[in-house]
């Protein structure tokens, strides 16, 4: 197993504080990485990350930084927890300053818009790395931050570097799992975002559950329609990483897409949704549209992300599309 004495967390969001906090209290020295000079320094003095993660202490063996330098420079893992849209520009600026042998860890669930990559292949791109890990499940951050129990999947093409992984993130509240379906695991993660802001839109219009069955049903079967295209294998949809984190995302009172679902049935413009999460990001909005071009590029029929990227960027009526694509199923 590879030592590991050092490591860099880019992004300083929910997930990657609560992931740092995690690393920390193993003991080990963590840079963690924000670009706002001021966020670092209050994480420093106060020790808790407010906008992001209220009421956890952060260990003193975490220390932010808005300095790529600083946060990258002789990490022996580095770990990219940053919205997808930002994901290739904010890899290029680090290039220079992460090592050739660090071990590359992603927790970001989408797919790069323009060109429809997985995340895994947008940093293999800018880092010139073929040991790059996914780690994705149902793992609200706020849960983790808590110590609550999870279980994770920890996903690469390299099968050493998976393991290695796994062992390092380990905790008795946070089972990993490794994992060779880095594609399915991936695909798995940027769906999932979709699927929760319908069924948000089922809550804010009060349909029920019966409605928001059916949905979440339809939903499942496009993330295995589309990762199966894609090579992936049937058992990563029905795992961890697929059906596991769709219900938990769909169905949390913590996640974002589901509450971007929500307001949107209430009537509220993205604008005014946007202001009211405080900064933080809800990848489905973006992965709509990201997926829904890679799908009609490949021909494969998705009622779902279809009717989802018709109300988000075609200004379709909620109620029409909920009820059209119940038909459907």
């Amino acid at each position: 197993m590879k030592k590991i004495s050092r490591i860099c967390v880019i992004g300083a969001g929910s997930w990657g504080t609560s992931l740092a906090i995690l690393l920390g209290e193993k003991g080990y020295k963590v840079s963690l990485w924000t670009r706002r000079k001021e966020l670092a320094d209050e994480i420093n003095k106060k020790r808790e990350n407010r906008q992001y993660l209220k009421n956890i202490k952060i260990p003193a063996s975490i220390i932010a930084t808005h300095s790529i330098k600083d946060a990258a420079e002789n990490s022996d893992m580095v770990v990219f927890a940053v919205p997808s849209g930002f994901l290739r520009a904010i890899a290029k600026s680090f290039s220079k300053f992460i090592k050739k042998d660090a071990v590359i860890v992603h927790v970001t669930k989408g797919i790069e818009e323009n060109s429809g990559k997985l995340m895994s292949q947008v940093l293999g791109e800018e880092l010139r790395n073929q040991k790059i890990v996914v780690l994705s499940g149902p793992n609200h951050a706020e849960e983790v931050s808590n110590r609550l129990p999870t279980a994770t999947v920890i996903a690469s093409a390299n099968s050493d570097a998976a393991h290695m992984v796994s062992r390092f993130f380990y905790m008795p509240y946070f089972k990993t799992y490794p994992h060779d379906d880095i594609i399915g695991v991936e695909i798995c993660g940027a769906v999932k975002n979709i699927v929760a802001i319908a069924i948000g839109v089922c809550d804010g219009l009060k349909l029920g559950d019966n409605a928001k069955a059916s949905i979440l049903t339809l939903g499942l079967s496009e993330m295995s329609v589309i990762a199966r295209k894609f090579g992936a294998k049937r058992e990563t949809c029905y795992g961890l990483a697929g059906v596991g984190d769709l219900v938990a995302t769909c169905y949390s009172h913590y996640s974002r897409n589901r509450f971007v679902g929500e307001m949107l049935a209430k009537g509220k413009s993205m604008e005014q949704i946007k202001k009211e999460m405080h900064g933080m990001v809800a990848e489905g909005v973006k992965n709509t549209k990201a997926i829904y071009m890679l799908c009609r590029s490949k021909g494969i029929e998705t009622p779902l992300i279809a009717h989802a990227y018709k109300v988000l960027y075609e200004g379709m009526n909620l109620k029409k599309a909920i009820s059209q694509l119940l038909e459907i199923i």
